[in-house]
């Protein structure tokens, strides 16, 4: 409990920086200055400036905004298409159940990274791509856990009754499966939002992610990596805010999954 508590915490305070510093701070993230070039934290800038003379603060605040908005787009999608289909599969069963299943593993046998840079060709967007391509591939697992708890529940005899009695499958699920899958999702859902924050950061550090000069925890990374000696403050930023949010959302998953 404790645990839970600690990363509810780490993330409300991830949540105000991101979406609080534009009120009270309100500086363009990529307004840029060359006289303020890497100069260290100060009152008129709290974390800084960059090579470029550009807000630090702002940056990361725009760049936070950017990974956890598409994280929760994607939780949103991945959670409704595997939820649907796991429930789908588990309570039809036969060639549905095959067929649902034989996708799922067909999806899984391609490179998750192959499947985002498609995404990226075919969609002009680069947000929108990673949307895609990463939603396309995290809704196995959440197929996977909600087919087999379904599964196992089918034969309970709460649900036998309800059967019985002529009551509808949404019915069904709503009252009886619903409530027994919740709690062997929530820590699905958390690790999942997490696996979204860190595959945006790693293709931007790959240099595959978002295009500058738009703010990206990944792209920030890889271009303070070349000033680490003149200013490692303004390299450890981006790197600790990555961090932090990565250990709020898996102390969240593992509390909640005991």
């Amino acid at each position: 409990m404790i645990a839970r508590y600690f990363g509810a915490a780490i993330l409300a305070a991830v949540l105000m920086f991101a979406l609080g510093l534009p009120l009270i701070h309100p500086v363009d993230p990529v307004a840029q200055s060359l006289m303020h070039a890497l100069h260290p934290p100060s009152f008129e800038s709290w974390l800084g400036y960059d090579h470029l003379g550009r807000s630090m603060a702002a940056r990361l605040a725009a760049a936070l905004r950017l990974s956890l908005g598409l994280a929760a787009a994607t939780l949103l999608t991945t959670a409704v298409i595997g939820v649907a289909l796991g429930a789908l599969a588990s309570w039809r069963g036969g060639w549905v159940d095959r067929a649902v299943t034989l996708f799922a593993d067909s999806v899984v046998a391609l490179p998750a990274l192959l499947i985002v840079l498609m995404a990226g060709i075919i969609l002009p967007n680069q947000p929108l791509a990673f949307w895609a391509g990463l939603s396309a591939t995290l809704w196995v697992e959440i197929f996977r856990l909600t087919r087999a708890t379904i599964r196992a529940q089918l034969a309970a005899p709460s649900v036998e009754a309800a059967r019985l009695l002529g009551f509808g499958p949404f019915y069904i699920f709503r009252i009886h499966l619903w409530p027994e899958l919740a709690p062997v999702l929530r820590a699905t859902f958390a690790l999942t939002f997490a696996a979204v924050v860190m595959g945006i950061a790693a293709l931007g550090f790959v240099s595959v992610g978002v295009r500058a000069p738009t703010p990206e925890l990944g792209l920030m990374m890889v271009e303070l990596l070349p000033y680490w000696r003149e200013a490692p403050w303004a390299l450890l930023q981006p790197v600790l805010v990555t961090l932090a949010t990565l250990l709020a959302l898996t102390l969240i998953a593992g509390e909640k999954r005991t």
